[in-house]
């Protein structure tokens, strides 16, 4: 009896288990519909000249502060890079998208910082949290000033994601290309975006791609959240081992480390939030948390990757372009900064140049959070939109 007893429990986990990864599953499903319809949502809207729907972001300045100001707002860079291949998919031209995705990668570092103050009350600790959380922010913002003037001028990142996204296309010609071996995906998910689109197809015209597009985005709210919260379940006990492991092995392995628990629970900030308190404690040191903090900007780049699979048609290979670049422009920051070691010093010594500020004036942190992700990105924005 004592046996059967003991086994239950067991069965109940494995069963509780397996519904949960169901859930994950029919979550990354709703995903791939909600990106599909916020496409559909902007042809619709726009009346097929997607172009003129975008005008607000002709400017690429003004596109990399609405990437800062959105990711910062919603604390999610894989729903805002998610929203971002669906907008590249009804017509967002490539060229914007771009600096919306560097702009991404630094509103995703506002998490970091707050889950600083959670150590606030004690001024060493607070200074270690503080310097191991805005080592994100000073990378991402040393990568946006040192690549962003180069894609505008060169595009290489533009370039260089055709090219990889040509592989993946099943007939490139002189026209384009179609990635066609992604209609598995579509044909999966068309029920679902059929539906949706009926449902909005009660309202006719512009306000029926609107209804898409704020369903598309709302679901896809809910489904990075929901996702977030079971995986982080299912795989934190296996994240901190992975991380316990990774300590003292060196920069290699702490970015593989980090990009690795980023994907397993398909969150960045859950990354920040074992690494900032480990930091604060002084569990881990810079020279630890840096290259895992690097790796969790490469975990959080599969979803948009995911997101792309899920367009299909004339503007597939862009919205799979988009996806690329973020890849590569993460990669490219690393390689370029972390492997020279005359830049590679720059963001921790901007890190502990902020938080020796911060153990001196509580106050910094909020100016800090305000000015750099939120005020700054702002009045960039009405500038801009008055002068150009």
């Amino acid at each position: 009896m004592e046996t059967v007893q003991e086994k239950k429990p067991t069965l109940l986990k494995r069963y509780g288990t397996a519904i949960k990864w169901l859930q994950v599953l029919l979550l990354i499903y709703l995903l791939l519909a909600a990106v599909s319809i916020i496409g559909d949502g902007f042809e619709i809207a726009s009346g097929g000249a997607a172009v003129q729907l975008f005008s607000f972001a002709t400017n690429p300045v003004i596109s990399l502060m609405i990437g800062i100001v959105a990711t910062a707002t919603i604390q999610s860079s894989s729903t805002v890079t998610s929203i971002i291949v669906g907008l590249v998919a009804g017509g967002l031209p490539l060229s914007m998208a771009i600096p919306m995705i560097m702009g991404a990668n630094i509103g995703t570092s506002l998490t970091s910082t707050i889950v600083s103050l959670g150590h606030v009350r004690d001024g060493e600790e607070f200074k270690r949290a503080f310097s191991a959380a805005t080592v994100h922010d000073s990378f991402n913002i040393f990568a946006v000033l040192l690549i962003l003037p180069l894609e505008l001028a060169f595009h290489p990142l533009e370039s260089a994601s055709l090219w990889i996204a040509g592989f993946f296309a099943a007939d490139v010609t002189a026209a384009g290309a179609d990635l066609s071996s992604f209609n598995v995906i579509s044909i999966a998910i068309a029920p679902t975006v059929n539906l949706l689109t009926a449902a909005a197809s009660l309202i006719q015209g512009v306000w029926q791609g609107i209804i898409l597009i704020i369903a598309g985005i709302a679901l896809i709210l809910f489904v990075v959240h929901s996702i977030g919260k079971i995986l982080k379940r299912l795989m934190t006990g296996r994240a901190l081992e992975i991380m316990n492991t990774a300590v003292g092995r060196g920069p290699i392995s702490g970015i593989g480390a980090g990009s690795l628990i980023t994907i397993l629970v398909q969150s960045s900030s859950t990354t920040t939030a074992l690494i900032v308190p480990m930091a604060g404690s002084g569990l881990m040191s810079m020279k630890q948390v840096y290259p895992f903090t690097l790796g969790g900007n490469l975990g959080t780049t599969v979803t948009a990757l995911l997101a792309a699979t899920a367009i299909t048609g004339g503007t597939a290979i862009l919205a799979f372009q988009i996806a690329l670049v973020h890849l590569l422009f993460n990669l490219t920051a690393i390689l370029l900064i972390f492997s020279i070691p005359l830049l590679r010093n720059v963001p921790p010594a901007l890190a502990e140049y902020m938080a020796a500020a911060t153990q001196k004036n509580k106050w910094f942190v909020g100016a800090y959070i305000a000015t750099l992700f939120f005020l700054v990105p702002l009045l960039v924005l009405g500038i801009s939109r008055a002068f150009f």
